[in-house]
């Protein structure tokens, strides 16, 4: 639908598991995170569907986490919608599936962007037809470890109390897919910046 160039908005509420069918594995499922087909947690990283849609240049992304930023969801909603073509908006959405309090969610909305699982942008296409930079990063540099924003969900804690050696080096891994998605992140946008 995106790849067609048709002006469509969609939203991916993203769970990062099947959350309707019982919460299986997918491949938005992190690293390390347990789920049906994963109890042994997953092994590899999460696929970044944004990154993906941004290689297009025509599709208008954000990412966006309502407990993280509320006005930032609200210009990403306003910027889709006043954009002339193809527009992906994801929402990080905890999920029961998570193995949280689920009246503590925008909390850990809020640790899973300051620990960098989660970053914060706007790719607006027609900024770059302005002589402007088309991606925007919202979020901060991150500020705390990923075992800090996952420590507090089943879905990874279940596998330190099973596994502990074989959590602990799923999570360094993951804290260095984090690491490595912020530097890409920040990389992308540096080389998209207009030429003085």
């Amino acid at each position: 639908v995106l790849a067609s160039g048709e002006n469509v908005n969609v939203l991916i509420l993203d769970t990062e598991v099947y959350s309707n069918t019982g919460g299986q594995m997918s491949k938005s499922t992190p690293r390390s995170a347990t789920a049906q087909f994963a109890s042994g947690g997953k092994k590899m990283p999460k696929k970044d569907i944004g990154q993906i849609f941004m290689t297009y240049g025509n599709v208008y992304v954000a990412r966006v986490a309502l407990g993280a930023n509320p006005q930032q969801v609200a210009k990403a909603f306003a910027e889709a919608e006043a954009y002339n073509g193809p527009s992906l908006i994801i929402a990080y959405a905890h999920c029961i599936n998570h193995g949280i309090n689920m009246a503590k969610g925008l909390e850990q909305q809020q640790k899973a962007v300051a620990c960098g699982h989660w970053p914060l942008y706007r790719y607006n296409p027609t900024l770059e037809e302005e002589g402007k930079n088309p991606l925007h990063i919202d979020s901060k540099e991150p500020s705390i470890p990923f075992a800090e924003y996952a420590m507090n969900e089943n879905r990874y804690r279940a596998l330190r109390l099973t596994n502990p050696d074989h959590a602990d080096e799923l999570f360094a891994q993951v804290q260095k897919d984090v690491e490595r998605g912020w530097r890409n992140l920040v990389a992308r946008a540096k080389a998209l910046e207009p030429e003085a």
